[in-house]
């Protein structure tokens, strides 16, 4: 939180004792640490207890995070591509214990020095019995030292890239300890009212700062987390409080009428009933649309719940009233579906469907812009091409923005622009959102949810195997290809640009290939490296049943929609996430046979790994999924959050927090209703605290103000 009025803390931190430019560039780089008010901003996300060093001998399965000395041996890399790991194992007097990284290989393996003595700091985890920490974090123990170390020693997130350069957890404490030195008390300005900070029982803003770094006992860091946690809670609450009561005051177009649109393609046209959710989903749309206030409502619903039914029936009703709307996919395939989808379930009707994305051609595209312009266009369906400035609409009404996330601030801002009047926005997510987490990243939006699937889908039989049961599996496969299904095999190409992995996919497409081969079978492959086209072509051999294997990455999470497909075969499933595996799951079970998600993992996985396992296999009810994700990840590694920058906390935990969450929004409500401007001179501080936050972490439904 970088407040105006505190201008040691905007000093460069280069200018740091024991930083200079290198190490300046490389915080920048890593972290996003510029200032000092970034550095004294990173807060430790553990303390050591630097008292307590366990012998190996003594670990035990319920530990969690363990404090070890011995001497490091051993270090060698295994496999390659997503499959690349490092090992080495540390020895102490009592036993001996492995340790692993699959990130960053290369600078640690640099780094280590072998048959040195090291402490070590990390998460205890169980294979076969045997203990193991995955990238645990490291101090090289040197003889003879004297140790100043408190006894709660800070313990830092830092990149193997700034450990390589010499920037360990150590070095990054005495590096805070320096900045701690040179600020004052009154450089740190106080945010909250002195009411607040009595009403709460919140100690002041210089003292949660130093405690939260150095606490002199847990007490002490109780009290400093308490107060920085509330206030990070309260600003983020003030922000979205006001932005819902800006958004319930923004004029909007009314929906008058349900006419003969919407009454002809219910009455004649819908191909299935409609359930009882989507009904009071409509419902709730049809009532906001009719209060001459812009709508924000966002639309949770599981893969295959029917929003886009929904999106469509909305749509129609802009139609009866005589306004056009535009529906924003984040992929060229996903507008392509959503285009294909409507314009067949609209084929009998009067309503001119058109799409626009970057391939459209020239002479197409002026004719689509001039159709949209003069409003013979009812119904537009576009990529993030639709808020290019060549873009004019006729009169629009309804904005439908599938899977939000994936666009940004500035994109869904110049789409709203396009309209004296911002158009009702309706944001959809297949992806399933806790009630906790909801209440911060979509605060400032009504919220419907769709909790029931249409009739006829059948629940996806979700099976764990190890690569031990490849050959079972490929033939599991091959008796389904026999049935006439169509399968997908995804593999975790975490960076594309990556030139292992890109190779290791390309090595499993040939070993897929080998299973299955020509001309008996027809195997294709997309991906994120290749041509916009070709990713088009083969991902269209799939569609229309020419091609009986699709080899994928996550290209295909969201959006892809294939009845026919039965088999989702998810490759070192370990290496995802569970709303992420849940989402590809996903892609199978749409038609009415019996569908199947396979996860395939490595024989040696961690007790996480085999708890979302067990989770997948136990349950396909997203919101449920979404909950443990939560619980196991933390906020920021949901799908999706950490892009939107609305859960960019630094300290604060929507799931430990909750009830944090509640006392701020209620405190946030009550001084926006006393001072809605926050203009009284004991709220000056907080007015700037909540004006000078990163403009990513402003409300991104409607117009930037």
């Amino acid at each position: 939180m970088n407040y105006s009025g505190e201008p040691i803390l905007h000093t460069s931190i280069e200018f740091l004792k024991g930083v200079g430019s290198f190490k300046a560039e490389l915080l920048r780089k890593e972290l996003n640490i510029a200032s000092y008010s970034d550095l004294l901003h990173h807060f430790p996300y553990r303390y050591i207890d630097s008292t307590q060093v366990q012998h190996i001998k003594s670990l035990q399965p319920d530990q969690e995070w363990v404090q070890l000395r011995g001497i490091i041996m051993n270090l060698q890399e295994h496999g390659a591509g997503f499959k690349k790991r490092l090992t080495a194992t540390l020895y102490d007097q009592t036993g001996q214990l492995e340790l692993v990284w699959f990130q960053g290989i290369s600078f640690v393996a640099k780094n280590i020095q072998s048959n040195t003595a090291y402490s070590v700091f990390g998460k205890l985890s169980f294979f076969n019995g045997f203990p193991t920490i995955t990238h645990p974090e490291l101090e090289l123990v040197k003889p003879g030292a004297q140790t100043t170390t408190p006894t709660m020693l800070p313990a830092y997130s830092v990149t193997e890239k700034l450990r390589a350069k010499g920037v360990n957890n150590r070095s990054f404490a005495k590096l805070t300890q320096a900045l701690l030195e040179k600020i004052n008390p009154s450089d740190i300005y106080e945010t909250l009212p002195p009411e607040l900070l009595q009403q709460y029982n919140l100690c002041g803003r210089y003292e949660a700062l130093s405690q939260i770094h150095f606490p002199q006992n847990a007490r002490s860091l109780e009290q400093a987390s308490h107060r920085l946690k509330w206030e990070e809670l309260f600003i983020a609450q003030l922000k979205i409080t006001k932005a819902n009561l800006r958004n319930h005051q923004q004029p909007g177009y009314v929906f008058g009428a349900v006419g003969n649109y919407f009454n002809d393609f219910y009455s004649n046209h819908l191909p299935f009933e409609l359930t009882n959710a989507q009904k009071r989903v409509i419902k709730e749309i049809r009532m906001d649309t009719l209060q001459g206030k812009q709508m924000n409502r966002l639309v949770q619903g599981d893969v295959g719940s029917g929003k886009t039914m929904v999106a469509l029936l909305s749509m129609l009703i802009a139609i009866d009233n005589g306004y056009q709307s535009c529906m924003m996919a984040p992929t060229e395939i996903l507008a392509q579906q959503h285009f294909q989808g409507i314009s067949e379930l609209l084929k009998d009707m009067p309503v001119k469907v058109a799409i626009l994305t970057g391939s459209v051609k020239t002479k197409e595209r002026r004719k689509i812009l001039e159709d949209l312009k003069e409003g013979r266009i009812a119904i537009i369906i576009g990529t993030h091409a639709l808020v290019e400035d060549t873009v004019v609409f006729y009169n629009l009404g309804l904005a439908v923005i599938d899977e939000q996330h994936r666009f940004g601030v500035s994109q869904r801002a110049k789409l709203w622009q396009k309209n004296t009047l911002a158009p009702h926005v309706l944001v959809m997510t297949a992806t399933p959102i806790p009630r906790t987490l909801a209440m911060t990243l979509y605060g400032d939006l009504d919220v419907s949810v769709i909790d029931e699937l249409p009739p006829g889908r059948k629940p996806i039989h979700t099976i764990h195997r190890f690569d031990s049961n490849r050959f079972k599996v490929m033939e599991f496969i091959k008796y389904e290809i026999g049935k006439g299904r169509q399968i997908y095999i995804v593999y975790p190409l975490i960076d594309e640009s990556d030139k292992l992995e890109y190779e290791s996919l390309l090595k499993n497409y040939e070993q897929v290939k080998t299973h299955f081969p020509d001309p008996k079978y027809n195997v294709a492959m997309v991906h994120g490296k290749q041509a916009a086209d070709e990713k088009e072509r083969n991902m269209q051999r799939f569609v229309s049943g020419e091609a009986h294997i699709l080899v994928s990455t996550t290209v295909i999470e969201v959006g892809v929609n294939v009845p026919n497909a039965s088999v989702m075969l998810i490759e070192s499933a370990e290496r995802f996430g569970l709303s992420q595996l849940h989402q590809l799951r996903g892609r199978v079970g749409r038609g009415s046979e019996k569908s199947y998600c396979i996860l395939l993992t490595s024989t040696e996985i961690s007790k996480e790994s085999r708890q979302r396992m067990s989770i997948m296999t136990q349950t396909n009810d997203g919101f449920l999924i979404a909950e443990e994700d939560l619980k196991m990840r933390g906020p920021g590694d949901i799908y999706g959050t950490r892009q939107s920058g609305a859960l960019d906390f630094k300290i604060a935990d929507i799931i430990q927090d909750v009830a944090l969450v509640e006392e701020t929004k209620n405190a946030a409500a009550a001084m926006l209703h006393a001072d809605p401007e926050l203009s009284h001179p004991n709220h000056r501080m907080l007015y700037n605290a909540l004006h000078t936050k990163k403009s990513s972490d402003a409300p991104h439904w409607n117009k930037i103000s």
